[in-house]
C-alpha cells in the first residue's frame, strides 16, 4: 500500500524559509497528484497546495506568492518550498494523495485525499 513520509519541518524565524519533502519508498509518486495540507491544534486541516501528475498546480490564497510546490521525479519526491514564513504558518504539515493523477478540486478539501503521511512540525517564531 502506498505510504507517504514528510520531512523538513523545523523552527524558523519570521521571514525565513523551509523546504518540506514528501516521498514514498514503495510507490512511484509520478503517478499521483500530491497535496500539502496543514493543521493547527483545535482547527480544521487546511489545504495549502496540490500538484497533479500532469503538473497542474493549485495554491491556497494564504500562501500564493510565498510557497512553491515542485517535483523531483528522479528522487521520487514532492517539495514544498516555503518562503517569507509568518507565525500564522505554524502548523503540522502533511502530504497526501487522492491516489489518482488529478488534484480533485482547486479548493483542496482534505476529505478527497485518502493516503496521508505522518506530518512534520513547522514552527515560525522569533
Amino acid at each position: 500500500q502506498l505510504q507517504l513520509v514528510e520531512s523538513g519541518g523545523d523552527l524558523v524565524q519570521p521571514g525565513g524559509s523551509l523546504r518540506l519533502s514528501c516521498t514514498s519508498s514503495n510507490d512511484d509518486l509520478r503517478n499521483y497528484a500530491i497535496g500539502w495540507f496543514r493543521q493547527v491544534p483545535g482547527k480544521d486541516r487546511e489545504g495549502v497546495s496540490c500538484n497533479s501528475a500532469g503538473d497542474f498546480i493549485y495554491y491556497a490564497n494564504s500562501v500564493k506568492g510565498r510557497f512553491t510546490i515542485s517535483r523531483d521525479n528522479a528522487k521520487n519526491t514532492v517539495y514544498l518550498q516555503m518562503n517569507d514564513l509568518k507565525p500564522e504558518d505554524t502548523a503540522v504539515y502533511y502530504c497526501a494523495t487522492p491516489r489518482n493523477p488529478a488534484c480533485p478540486t482547486i479548493i483542496l478539501e482534505p476529505y478527497e485525499y485518502d493516503v496521508w503521511g505522518q506530518g512534520t512540525q513547522v514552527t515560525v517564531s522569533a
